[in-house]
């Protein structure tokens, strides 16, 4: 399939991403699984077999096919093939194999909602002016970061520098534009202010509707790449899903990040087709920091699905994290029945 389509048209499947971002990744593990396992298979049970015509070969031969496309496989941790591309390609639409429940709990404890609590607190019914770049502004930066990190990590946020902008503090800066394209603050006459949907949220009280609102522009709308220096690499992302199911067979212990980023190139070996080869970096090392930054720590620690702490003593030095699950994690998402976990 991956030799008959460009890298840069539709994918085929319909979800209207191009193929390098879609399906691709995909079937290329499908085709070294087939490499490897399927023609073996399918020639040893075809020589027993007797067909009286093309049309009852071909529905055989789609049997088997669908047969091997819906046995696990150690490499997906029990998912199929078909139960992979489910998730990958049509996360939100495939409740057969991962649900988005609703009744968590209402006391959620995640960075990222908190930093938007304190911005709407902040923007409140008046509203808030913008600097001239239309970002906010410098004063209010500081006290939020100040606020919520407190006074000791405050001065380790700022030791190689004041917040002088928005962009300053990177978090801050994330949960503005994720809650912009979530449609739950806006601008309006020059002023930062809250949409309707979000007041009457807000006044219901209603901390997981807001949650699930930010969690899916988060996931949908947002490129985790702004975040870092690291390449494209759009698929780290795509697969969120995928991490997310292994921190509900796993995730009650507490396991190095290089499990989970072991696990993942494990799963999607192809992936490293995908980074640029240097005389510096391994493009399996390059990987690797790449998927523990943005899924494990930007995308499950500041969405308080997982803790992940560093290994040693400088954060910003550190190489390791320590992953361990939260409750929400288990609350919030659900592998139904024929799907392991």
């Amino acid at each position: 399939m991956s030799n008959k389509i460009g890298r840069n048209y539709l994918c085929p499947c319909g979800s209207g991403k191009k193929y390098k971002h879609c399906c691709l990744i995909h079937d290329q593990q499908s085709n070294q699984v087939s490499d490897n396992n399927f023609i073996p298979g399918f020639h040893e049970t075809l020589s027993n077999q007797e067909f009286s015509s093309l049309e009852e070969a071909q529905a055989f031969m789609n049997g088997f096919t669908q047969k091997q496309n819906q046995a696990p496989q150690a490499d997906f941790h029990g998912l199929s093939s078909e139960q992979m591309h489910r998730l990958l390609n049509f996360t939100f639409e495939s409740p057969e194999v991962i649900f988005f429940s609703e009744q968590f709990t209402n006391n959620i404890k995640a960075p990222m909602f908190t930093l938007f609590y304190m911005l709407v607190e902040h923007i409140s019914e008046k509203g808030l002016k913008p600097t001239a770049k239309g970002n906010l502004p410098r004063n209010l930066c500081r006290e939020i970061a100040l606020h919520y990190l407190g006074e000791e990590k405050y001065q380790e946020q700022i030791r190689f520098g004041q917040i002088n902008k928005e962009e300053d503090y990177f978090d801050l800066h994330v949960v503005r534009l994720v809650a912009e394209l979530s449609g739950l603050i806006r601008k309006y006459k020059g002023k930062f202010i809250l949409s309707k949907k979000c007041k009457n949220l807000l006044t219901k009280e209603d901390n997981k509707q807001l949650f699930l609102l930010l969690l899916k522009a988060y996931i949908t709308k947002f490129n985790w790449g702004y975040w870092d220096r690291y390449e494209e690499l759009n698929f780290i992302q795509q697969s969120f899903a995928f991490t997310l199911y292994l921190l509900k067979q796993y995730g009650e212990d507490r396991l190095s990040s290089e499990f989970y980023a072991d696990q993942f190139l494990k799963a999607f070996p192809a992936l490293l087709q995908e980074v640029t080869h240097t005389p510096y970096f391994e493009p399996e090392d390059e990987l690797k920091r790449c998927y523990t930054l943005r899924v494990l720590k930007r995308f499950t620690g500041f969405l308080g699905l997982a803790q992940v702490e560093p290994v040693g003593d400088d954060e910003l030095l550190v190489k390791e994290y320590s992953i361990q699950k939260l409750p929400l994690l288990d609350e919030l998402v659900r592998f139904p029945k024929g799907t392991k976990h």
